[in-house]
């Protein structure tokens, strides 16, 4: 009983047994209120000697408990407000970004999305390489440097994590990548393959040596002329992280963030084991679509990297729009490989990689980033064949949305 009421019910019986107060209408006929003392003592032990007064002092009790039981059952049959479910799509870092929610009411689900939307935005400033404007791009600008750039935390924290993972992966992911991959997009619009010469020049801006930071000052130095960063293999999912962080302060507890194949989700949604993701096939005959390629997942991020959308053929040999940083060619396929981790940011980065390395290679680079799986899929010949790395997710019965 709430103390609200424990103190009202006391106050009732204490006024209607003192008479500082009306009694229950019907209580005591032709007796005063001015008290149950004095001149009423002898109706008072009338009263007692008789059932009436035991039938009257019950009345009492269930005047004062009525209200309280009623509230009880009001408050019992008064249904949890459902969560609803909000979603909207906007386009952002060149690609649409959807994002889906379930809030306590409507409006609260456009706020936190309109919030998280923004959060983009702001990161798209920061790191894209296509705005001259950006902060990533105005870096770039002043290859090489003469003294260590400082630069703003965002920018700091995803060098930091991409410098991280091209250690990890001996070149095979690399921020400077930025001259090959603008020689790459060239060739797939012509269709042909980059002239060596160029290709020599744009490697020479490219590498672990033409990079270092400086943590002490948080600062770049840029080594080489013509340096180009690009954090296309990264930051999407390093956004996709941020804009989370925002959804979780708005009181956001179960959302999904889609980034055109970037997706990271938190909690489940209301009465689910999570949200359930379509993947790349993942063996012979099978279909994004079908049971085997989708997982379901909370708390995670799922990837995938791959020729599936963005490729072209020269020569008679299909390549991918994903550059290996060491030779400045596409990545040949058909292939495509799905990276589940704890975080956006990784799984980005870790597909861009492993795609480069290919499932043989890749081993080592998942062991040392750690908290992640991939499962690669590739043609050989007319056979599709498929192999994983690490702990895939092992899957609940397919009752989720």
């Amino acid at each position: 009983m709430s103390r609200f009421y424990s103190e009202s019910a006391r106050r009732r019986v204490r006024l209607a047994l003192t008479g500082r107060g009306k009694s229950p209408p019907g209580l005591f006929p032709g007796m005063k209120t001015s008290g149950l003392h004095g001149s009423c003592a002898p109706a008072i032990a009338s009263l007692r000697s008789s059932r009436l007064f035991v039938h009257r002092l019950l009345a009492l009790a269930a005047w004062v408990v009525w209200p309280l039981a009623a509230a009880g059952v009001a408050a019992a049959e008064s249904p949890a407000v459902a969560p609803v479910r909000v979603g909207a799509t906007e386009r952002l870092m060149g690609v649409p970004w959807t994002i889906t929610v379930h809030a306590a009411a409507e409006r609260a689900g456009r706020e936190a999305i309109a919030a998280a939307f923004a959060e983009v935005g702001r990161l798209e400033r920061t790191l894209s390489d296509y705005d001259p404007a950006s902060e990533l791009s105005r870096l770039s600008a002043v290859a090489p440097t003469t003294a260590p750039r400082p630069v703003g935390p965002d920018l700091w924290r995803v060098l930091s994590r991409a410098v991280a993972i091209r250690d990890a992966s001996a070149g095979a992911f690399d921020p400077t990548v930025g001259p090959l991959t603008t020689l790459w997009r060239q060739s797939r619009r012509s269709g042909r393959l980059p002239v060596e010469s160029r290709l020599a020049a744009a490697r020479a801006a490219v590498g672990p040596d033409t990079l270092a930071l400086v943590p002490e000052a948080q600062a770049v130095t840029l080594a080489r002329p013509g340096m180009r960063l690009d954090l296309g293999g990264i930051g999407m999912g390093y956004a996709a992280d941020r804009a989370l962080e925002v959804l979780e302060r708005h009181g956001i507890a179960a959302a999904m963030i889609d980034a055109s194949g970037d997706v990271l989700v938190s909690g489940p949604p209301p009465g689910t084991a999570g949200w359930r993701i379509a993947v790349a096939p993942l063996g012979p005959g099978a279909e994004p679509g079908d049971a085997a390629g989708q997982l379901v997942l909370v708390h995670a991020a799922v990837t995938t990297s791959g020729d599936a959308f963005q490729a072209v053929e020269i020569d008679g040999r299909r390549y991918s729009h994903i550059v290996d940083p060491r030779t400045g060619i596409g990545v040949a396929g058909p292939a495509a490989v799905t990276v589940v981790a704890r975080d956006c940011a990784t799984a980005d980065a870790v597909a861009t990689a492993a795609s480069v390395l290919g499932p043989d290679r890749s081993a080592g680079l998942l062991a040392t980033v750690g908290g992640c799986a991939a499962r690669f899929v590739w043609k050989d010949g007319e056979a599709v064949r498929a192999a994983t790395l690490g702990p895939w997710p092992a899957q609940p019965p397919q009752t989720a949305r």
